[in-house]
């Protein structure tokens, strides 16, 4: 049984007088520890499609399935869970807080979990063990703007990583970094896939 599955999703838009056809009968499964490459060009939909896989965005018809349940019927605050719990995201403007560390950033998504907040002293030990995993914690007390686009980028994963997700959804993530950065990044996230067993679902123009 696939992890995630989809079934005949379509997505639609209204731009003034115009229907947009974002999405027309998507059907796809994609199981546990698998590496998942989305690829078209810019307008084809793959953002769109990213979006509803990671729970932001409904589809207008079809099934979307995680573990067998029916997304398209959950609530939002269910859907809030899942993103929380069961995703990571990390998206090409890394949507990193300016005024706070790399580790207060990671420490992020510990603060909204089912349980309740995380106590602070086992926020930093998991933000900084997500560091660790990305290389980054010489850099934990820096603010964004004192670090690389690269770095940025390993900040970002790791605060993805940070609550142990199912699925890791990457869109456009190594878009704004110069080649040997790319390189580098997508064998460290091979990396992770292997050690950690997640699966990854990336969005990209060309593969």
């Amino acid at each position: 049984m696939a992890l995630l599955e989809t079934r005949n999703l379509t997505k639609e838009y209204r731009v003034g007088d115009h229907l947009v056809h974002a999405l027309r009968g998507v059907s796809l499964g994609i199981d546990a520890g698998e590496f998942v490459t989305i690829v078209g060009p810019s307008g084809s939909g793959k953002s769109t499609f990213m979006h509803i896989l990671g729970c932001l965005d409904r589809p207008t018809t079809g099934h979307y399935l995680m573990d067998a349940r029916d997304v398209s019927t959950l609530s939002p605050d269910e859907l809030a869970r899942v993103r929380n719990e069961k995703l990571g995201f990390v998206f090409q403007g890394f949507n990193l807080l300016a005024r706070t560390s790399a580790v207060e950033n990671v420490e992020l998504p510990l603060l909204y979990t089912r349980q309740g907040v995380v106590k602070s002293a086992e926020r930093r030990t998991k933000a900084m063990a997500a560091l660790d995993a990305v290389g980054l914690t010489d850099r934990a007390e820096h603010h964004p703007n004192q670090l690389s686009g690269g770095q940025q980028q390993r900040v970002a994963l790791a605060r993805a990583l940070v609550n142990r997700p199912a699925v890791l959804l990457l869109d456009e993530p190594l878009g704004a970094l110069d080649m040997k950065l790319r390189r580098q990044m997508q064998v460290e996230l091979k990396a992770l896939q292997t050690e950690v067993g997640l699966t990854f679902i990336r969005v990209a123009h060309d593969q």
